[in-house]
């Protein structure tokens, strides 16, 4: 961008700047650097919006959403367990803190994504609980905590887990959900977990997605009806998992169009990144400011899902935790808009609107 080639916000950029830099057309179409410069001031100005869901009683012309209809029913779907607040956590606490009826959809368990030592703590754990509160007397838990206990002492690097430790492994995460969504005040009955069946391989390598995923994920969308759709657009994920997830949601989104659905009309769909890159400034269509207090709470929203800290198996190369990387991003996000001489917030969340052709 050539603010960020001269180190100049946008509204002291010259006719010289735009000659010199290959972009002499654009004073032709707009007739002067003045105003190419308020034109696109304008355009990154009107990205900025502390209301995702639409303010109410407001003008919206000028707004990435539309004031009504208000509250809105709003479906945020994750890939994986923590996606939502690791990518728009603070949106996410805002959309409720406004109003909102915001439904959270799980779409894969992330069974894979937790360490066995994981499974060992709350096996430990729940070995305890049965000691002192139980009767010790049920032998079938008994034989189960001996048969897991012998599978991981046997485990080497490359097995697959077994059904029974898949299992527990995505209970782990299920509860780690929960927890982050009671605390941004998501009630638990708009917490959904679909575990799509493309997922449930215990391996990294995926099925393809199928008739299967896609109807669970449409089963949910009729349900809710939803005005607001947020989907993950970070196509960047090295496992492909969120690619399967959008896919999925996508052609169940596609499914509705086709039938002409009543709901879909009214409804409009955005796409956040995850921990793996943002989006382009010049593509951004809403950018949500956090504040440090919000920035904060979208932390501790993140460190809700403990098995994702240090020892979760797929970190990536990226030594950074999740926290840290989705910080450095919304805050990189927020800084790129100051030095373009728009408004300096603490944090920034960016999304780019999709539209089903």
């Amino acid at each position: 961008m050539l603010c960020l080639k001269l180190k100049k916000p946008i509204l002291k950029l010259t006719n010289k700047d735009y000659n010199e830099n290959g972009l002499s057309e654009l004073l032709a179409l707009y007739g002067s650097a003045y105003n190419v410069n308020i034109k696109i001031f304008n355009d990154l100005q009107h990205t900025i919006t502390g209301w995702p869901g639409g303010k109410p009683n407001a003008d919206d012309t000028y707004r990435p959403e539309r004031a009504k209809p208000f509250p809105k029913k709003v479906l945020v779907f994750s890939p994986h367990p923590d996606d939502d607040v690791i990518s728009m956590g603070g949106t996410l606490r805002r959309l409720v803190q406004q109003g909102h009826e915001v439904h959270v959809a799980y779409e894969t368990s992330g069974n894979i994504a937790v360490g066995d030592d994981e499974v060992q703590r709350f096996m430990h754990f729940i070995n305890g609980f049965n000691q002192i509160f139980g009767d010790n007397k049920d032998e079938c838990i008994k034989d189960k905590y001996s048969e897991i206990k012998k599978f991981l002492a046997e485990k080497k690097e490359g097995d697959i887990d077994s059904c029974d430790i898949l299992t527990i492994k995505g209970l782990i995460r299920r509860g780690e959900a929960r927890i982050a969504c009671t605390f941004n005040q998501v009630p638990l009955n708009r917490c959904h977990f679909l575990d799509l069946p493309f997922y449930e391989t215990g391996k990294i390598e995926k099925s393809p997605i199928s008739e299967a995923d896609i109807d669970k994920v449409l089963k949910l969308i009729r349900e809710v009806k939803p005005h607001q759709i947020y989907v993950a657009g970070d196509l960047a994920d090295p496992h492909g998992t969120h690619r399967v997830c959008t896919d999925a949601v996508l052609a169940a989104i596609d499914i509705e169009k086709e039938a002409k659905a009543e709901w879909l009309k009214d409804c409009r769909i955005w796409m956040y990144r995850g921990a793996w890159a943002e989006w382009e400034i010049e593509n951004i269509e809403m950018a949500v400011p956090l504040s440090p207090e919000e920035l904060r709470a979208k932390r501790i929203s993140i460190l809700k899902h403990q098995s994702q800290m240090e020892s979760a198996p797929f970190l990536g190369n990226d030594e950074r935790l999740f926290w840290q990387r989705s910080e450095d991003r919304n805050r990189g996000t927020a800084e790129l808009y100051d030095q373009l001489g728009l408004a300096c917030y603490e944090a920034m969340e960016a999304f780019v609107e999709y539209i089903p052709l």
